[in-house]
């Protein structure tokens, strides 16, 4: 039997067909769309994006309903859509709800402290989770001398980077666990990898923002700075957030998982004092922003991950090496968390085992487990190099721009900042893990 058909044999027992490619069209002008508008009209897409977005949804809809007459595929998608709104919407809600203020100015050293450990919680409670948290708190903090890379850090290191130590850290984590990758493992072999990324972006902030520090004079920053306090409010919502972080982890009934998400979110909602919300400047904006955009890009995304999924074998990926920067490629434009599982499907196949067998989850993992790290690293480092890599990014840009904070549009945020400042580093980790030089 070819790679090509083994390859094609897992996706039909996995209940995925073989697009058209032209049917990966919509998907593309669904990026541009989100790209270029707000520069091309920027009033006219604000006002008409939902409809923008539904339109081009339901190109893929008829298409898998009618043609492929494969509708369970779109339910499946539906239902991630789903899964996905309510998790970041009730994150959201919840931590709207908490009103976190740190004393002091923010000097570059204690910016860096704030975002390693940023990036140490996103194991514990998510990327997602971290991101909703501290992306108001760290807004207030600079709020006299913010600029459009102190966001752009964030999203790297607390939105991404961070959450690449324990499956709750990441989507795509959590769901080679669900497949038989030891809890720990990613924390065994990724710490490296993770600490180099890491101490690489935050040594490259520490120099922008010492630069951004001097320019403004010490008197304006004491100023600025003088009447704030240490203050922690709200804190009533953490046995929600603690309710949310335990529903990931549920996956039957169907449905049971979600249902507690949004009743947790209510109950915030409900339990949070008015003040604390205004503190936090706190509106749905942003979630229904997310929420239209994600849903054109969940639909018109499904086409290009199966046709991903059938003719991953003639990728010609022999090596780490390449599964690292194939994997990181797509992340960066695709959900992350199936292209984890479609470069994992394909890495398997290729010795001849299976993603639903646990057993040869195991078997993998204890011979192969250079390619399973380049997998795990591309596909979460990766989804920083654009605001729809990861589903905290686009969330984190809405609410600065929310706190009227100076933010790089979609082109500007890949080349002024993804491109010069990931790009050299994912190459470094390359070489150091995945080469025939490499020393880890």
């Amino acid at each position: 039997m070819t790679d090509l058909s083994l390859a094609g044999l897992f996706a039909v027992s996995a209940g995925i067909v073989d697009p058209h490619p032209a049917m990966i069209g919509p998907f593309a002008l669904m990026l541009l769309c989100v790209a270029l508008m707000p520069f091309l009209h920027k009033h006219w897409w604000e006002q008409h994006y939902p409809k923008v977005a539904s339109a081009l949804a339901l190109i893929p809809l008829v298409y898998y309903v009618a043609v492929l007459r494969h509708g369970g595929r779109m339910l499946h998608v539906a239902h991630e859509y789903l899964s996905f709104i309510a998790l970041i919407g009730s994150l959201f809600v919840v931590a709207g709800g908490i009103h976190i203020r740190v004393k002091g100015e923010a000097k570059p050293a204690i910016n860096c402290l704030f975002l390693f450990s940023g990036a140490a919680l996103a194991n514990v409670i998510g990327t997602t989770g971290a991101s909703m948290l501290l992306i108001r708190p760290w807004i207030r903090m600079n709020q006299y001398r913010i600029t459009a890379f102190h966001v752009v850090f964030f999203i790297f290191t607390v939105s991404n980077i961070g959450g690449c130590l324990t499956p709750v850290g990441d989507p795509p984590l959590f769901l080679g666990y669900l497949k038989g990758v030891p809890f720990w493992w990613v924390l065994e072999h990724c710490w490296p990898a993770w600490g180099l990324a890491l101490l690489a972006m935050i040594s490259i902030f520490y120099g922008l923002d010492r630069h951004n520090f001097m320019r403004a004079s010490k008197p304006i920053r004491q100023k600025e700075t003088a009447s704030e306090t240490w203050q922690f409010e709200g804190l009533r919502n953490l046995p929600f957030l603690g309710v949310i972080l335990g529903a990931v982890f549920l996956k039957n009934p169907t449905g049971l998982s979600e249902a507690l998400m949004v009743v947790a979110a209510i109950g915030s909602w409900f339990w949070t004092p008015e003040s604390i919300h205004r503190a936090n400047n706190f509106n749905f904006a942003p979630i229904r922003e997310v929420a239209w955009l994600f849903l054109g890009i969940f639909a018109t995304m499904a086409p290009a991950l199966d046709y991903l999924e059938f003719h991953s074998a003639t990728l010609g990926l022999d090596s780490a090496m390449k599964f690292f920067w194939l994997t990181g490629a797509l992340s960066a434009v695709l959900d992350n968390a199936p292209t984890y599982l479609t470069f994992l499907a394909a890495a398997l196949g290729r010795h001849h085992l299976s993603l639903n067998s646990p057993d040869d989850v195991h078997l993998f993992v204890g011979q192969r487990h250079h390619q399973l790290i380049a997998i795990s690293l591309g596909a979460v480092f990766f989804g920083a190099m654009t605001y729809i890599g990861n589903g905290p990014n686009f969330m984190v840009r809405s609410i600065s721009e929310q706190a009227r904070v100076n933010t790089p549009g979609f082109f500007a945020y890949l080349l002024k900042y993804a491109v010069p400042i990931l790009l050299p580093v994912f190459a470094l980790i390359s070489v150091l893990f995945f080469s025939r030089w490499r020393v880890f």
